[in-house]
């Protein structure tokens, strides 16, 4: 009589409790061609959230739930939900900060949405890589529009898709409808092609300071602070700034201004690292993401000199010449 051993038991319920982990990351879709009935398997993306709601009430727990129930089995993630209240360009550079590193055909859902309940569009952008933004077009998502380009932008039509007995709501676009077509974007319910119409008009983006090199000065914005540590933090990427050929140890002199009044105005020195300096000093430093920026050794810049960030900030480096 033929025994089926404990050890091939325990081998085919693993494989079994594999197979279905890698079902759970796919949806099925059903397409009838006459009587023959095909299926197809549509994997299934990550949903990501960023909000300026913070965790102090179930704002961002009913948005999950939302998607929860739309498919139980998606797989859900935080960007940020303390986004300074309204701000906008902080919730876009946050964005642009940490999609690139996200699987092409992740959906990012971003709400910093003053606008809700007006006249504003709400969107989904397709960038030319493949990834997906759900949510206002109020600028939220125009450093990514310029970083990633756009293969397309289509306006939600909200009479189709929104959570069913939400139609009275006009407040929280954010649960009723971003993160229900985020959801059924990610989880294969529907297609981009399904969303709505595409766009008629611009993505909407906020003017700031571009990165610029005149001589031997060098220019950009202070997009966002390095909270934890009151860092300050510039658009200036490390290719541009090498076209001053810098050394560690050379000079610079930097100047921050808020629209046209000057801040802070020193000479600081290029460096590797905070340590480089005595405890308290300035110095011009990479950041993470490999942009110039501007810290105290174990003290905070931004608090110290009452500087902050946003599309009125501007930053300028001229290098002294020996």
């Amino acid at each position: 009589m033929f025994r089926f051993g404990e050890r091939n038991s325990r081998r085919i319920t693993s494989m079994l409790i594999a197979f279905a982990l890698v079902l759970s990351t796919f949806s099925f879709a059903f397409a009838e061609e006459g009587t023959v009935v095909k299926l197809e398997l549509v994997e299934k993306s990550a949903l990501v959230f960023l909000t300026d709601f913070g965790l102090k009430d179930g704002a961002v727990s009913a948005m999950k739930g939302v998607a929860f129930g739309v498919d139980p089995d998606l797989r859900m993630f935080d960007v940020t939900h303390e986004i300074p209240s309204y701000n906008i360009w902080e919730g876009a550079y946050r964005l642009k900060q940490t999609a690139e590193y996200w699987p092409k055909g992740t959906v990012f859902v971003g709400v910093v949405d003053p606008g809700v309940g007006t006249d504003r569009d709400s969107i989904v952008l397709k960038t030319k890589e493949g990834y997906y933004f759900v949510g206002p077009n109020n600028g939220l998502f125009g450093l990514v529009a310029e970083d990633m380009g756009v293969e397309e932008v289509r306006k939600i039509d909200a009479n189709k898709h929104r959570l069913k007995g939400s139609e009275k709501s006009y407040t929280f676009h954010g649960r009723d409808i971003f993160s229900y077509v985020g959801a059924r974007l990610a989880s294969g319910q529907i297609k981009f092609e399904d969303v709505g119409p595409k766009l008629d008009g611009e993505v909407v983006m906020i003017p700031y300071q571009k990165a610029t090199i005149e001589g031997n000065t060098i220019m950009g914005n202070i997009p966002v602070l390095d909270i934890q540590y009151g860092n300050i933090w510039s658009n200036i990427p490390d290719k541009l700034f090498e076209k001053l050929d810098p050394k560690f140890g050379d000079e610079f002199i930097v100047e921050i201004l808020k629209e046209d009044m000057v801040v802070y105005k020193a000479k600081v020195p290029f460096v590797n690292s905070f340590g480089d300096v005595e405890e308290g000093k300035p110095l011009i430093y990479y950041n993470s993401l490999l942009n110039v920026s501007v810290a105290l050794n174990m003290d905070s810049f931004a608090e110290t000199y009452g500087v902050s960030s946003g599309p009125e900030w501007t930053i300028k480096l001229t290098k002294v010449e020996k």
